[in-house]
């Protein structure tokens, strides 16, 4: 195949491959009665961050942004009230994909949405932790809204998004790290969430202070089970669902390898959890792949448009 040949093929495989991401995306964000969120609208209003921020980047790679909110909960599960709040009180068990669904759009609305609609939805938020309570298997109180478990939620999902997006897509250097820990207060705040780490010292300080009440349970590892055998992806194309399906495993060993070491062991997480050498390279390139992909009806690309950016605002260099 001569040069521009070549290139033609690879400019149509990308295209195609952009068209079968974008709507595997679009369909894991779509709410329960079908109706997605067009987050072109309202024409100019503002997010609660500003495009230039390390968060817009980060949130832009569907790839990482799956990885980075498995680690996530996988951290969260280990806190047993927060264990126990989620476990007993979400649909998560019986429901998973329309859980991550949810989840899913929440975050993206937090990053990406109009002002006005991300704090309306952080409220009803707020309103549903405020009738969450009870006690753990061995007695332990818990509210959802405890500023407490708020700081933890809040610490392990800043961590999850970074370190996959930092691991799997593009290395970012120390000070971009923490400017995204800094960016992140005036949500974690918007939450309820009272003392969020502002850098990767924080970050690491509250793992540390956290440590002691770590413990395993039989639920992570129903989680990991749900995660690895649920069909996560719509089945909007032959070709990338069942790919995206048996490559879920791959998925969720990047998740678990994103662990703090000392927290890992102290879930009993050994290294069977961890990923292979040559998936680590596989996930690297293909982390790097979706961040170049522009995906038209992604909240990334479509946000940059509500403020009058181009598309590709979060896919150029700067």
């Amino acid at each position: 195949m001569s040069g521009p040949e070549a290139a033609t093929a690879q400019t149509f495989f990308h295209g195609a491959l952009a068209r079968r991401l974008d709507r595997a995306s679009r369909a894991l964000l779509e709410p329960e009665d079908g109706r997605a969120v067009d987050f072109r609208r309202p024409a100019g209003e503002a997010a609660l961050g500003q495009p230039t921020q390390v968060s817009w980047r980060i949130f832009k790679n569907p790839l990482t942004v799956f990885i980075g909110g498995m680690a996530a909960v996988i951290l969260e599960l280990a806190e047993p009230r927060v264990r126990t709040g989620v476990w007993e009180h979400t649909s998560f068990r019986k429901q998973p994909l329309r859980r991550l669904r949810r989840t899913g759009l929440a975050a993206m609305l937090t990053v990406y949405g109009p002002a006005s609609a991300a704090q309306a939805m952080v409220a009803g938020v707020r309103r549903m932790h405020a009738r969450v309570q009870g006690a753990t298997p061995d007695g332990q109180p818990y509210r959802a809204d405890d500023p407490d478990l708020l700081n933890w939620v809040q610490a392990t999902a800043a961590y999850g998004f970074l370190q996959a997006y930092h691991a799997y897509a593009a290395p970012l250097s120390q000070a971009a790290r923490d400017r995204y820990y800094r960016e992140g207060e005036t949500a974690a705040s918007l939450y309820g969430a009272t003392h969020p780490p502002t850098s990767e010292a924080d970050l690491n300080a509250a793992f540390a202070a956290m440590l002691p009440r770590l413990e395993p349970s039989p639920i992570t590892f129903e989680f990991l089970d749900i995660m690895r055998t649920t069909r996560i992806v719509p089945p909007v194309s032959r070709v990338l669902t069942p790919a995206a399906y048996l490559a879920q495993p791959m998925f969720v060993r990047a998740a678990v390898s994103l662990t703090p070491p000392e927290i890992r062991e102290r879930l009993g997480l050994g290294a069977s959890y961890g990923l292979r050498p040559f998936e680590r390279t596989l996930l690297r390139q293909g982390g790097a792949l979706a961040d170049r992909i522009v995906l038209h009806s992604s909240p990334a690309v479509q946000s940059c448009q509500r403020l009058g950016l181009p598309a590709d605002f979060l896919y150029t260099s700067r």
